[in-house]
């Protein structure tokens, strides 16, 4: 990934952030003509100290199964459209409009799984997971037949990546009234990207004064 010094940050707590906001991944792989082939999928991910664990499962049938080890995980956050008119200097110095955004590149080797004990333990975590997060109740029930055969249809996969790329491109190159410029303009927008893109942009972006800087 082409990344500016001033967009990268080596922090894994970004890394933490991303995730928890939105663990709906791109996977890429080489097919064995050598082409490259995505899946998006929901996933866990869980970082200690000294690992990543990156963790889900595919239909049995997603060719992307039998590719090799080798692969590219995406991991997207908020982006935004940015308007050269925001910009206080947008005359002197001759603005163009450009994009903010967060992403995280990760590579690393997959490790598959056909086990049911594997399989029923991923699905049962991932419904856990997700249920939560949206109010419901529905549980993976390992004692009933209905549900054991489903886990038939699928392979779970372990991924540790061993290089991680975080860019969080928030108009860092700009002078400080640009930036504040440009927050303020995506805040006040009624998308919710920008209003994240906002957010990021007074975290990462701006500094921190008052109460912010204790």
């Amino acid at each position: 990934m082409y990344t500016p010094r001033a967009f990268a940050t080596t922090d894994l707590n970004h890394l933490d952030a991303l995730f928890a906001s939105d663990p709906f991944v791109t996977l890429i792989t080489s097919d064995a003509d050598g082409l490259p082939f995505a899946s998006h999928l929901p996933v866990l991910y869980r970082r200690t100290e000294t690992s990543v664990l990156i963790e889900g499962h595919w239909a049995k049938p997603n060719p992307q199964t039998l590719h090799a080890e080798d692969a590219l995980m995406i991991v997207h956050g908020p982006h935004a459209y940015v308007s050269p008119s925001w910009y206080l200097d947008k005359e002197p110095a001759a603005r163009v409009p450009t994009w903010n955004y967060a992403v995280a590149h990760l590579s690393g080797r997959l490790e598959r799984f056909e086990d049911e004990a594997g399989l029923a333990d991923i699905v049962d975590r991932l419904s856990v997971h997700f249920e939560t997060l949206s109010g419901s109740d529905w549980r993976f029930e390992p004692e009933r037949e209905d549900h054991r055969v489903q886990l038939r249809g699928i392979i779970g996969f372990r991924f540790v990546p061993a290089r991680i790329e975080l860019k969080f491109k928030l108009s860092q190159n700009h002078p400080e009234a640009n930036r504040r410029a440009v927050t303020d303009a995506l805040a006040a927008s009624e998308d919710a990207g920008a209003k994240a893109v906002a957010a990021l942009m007074r975290e990462h972006a701006l500094p921190r004064t008052g109460e912010d800087s204790k």
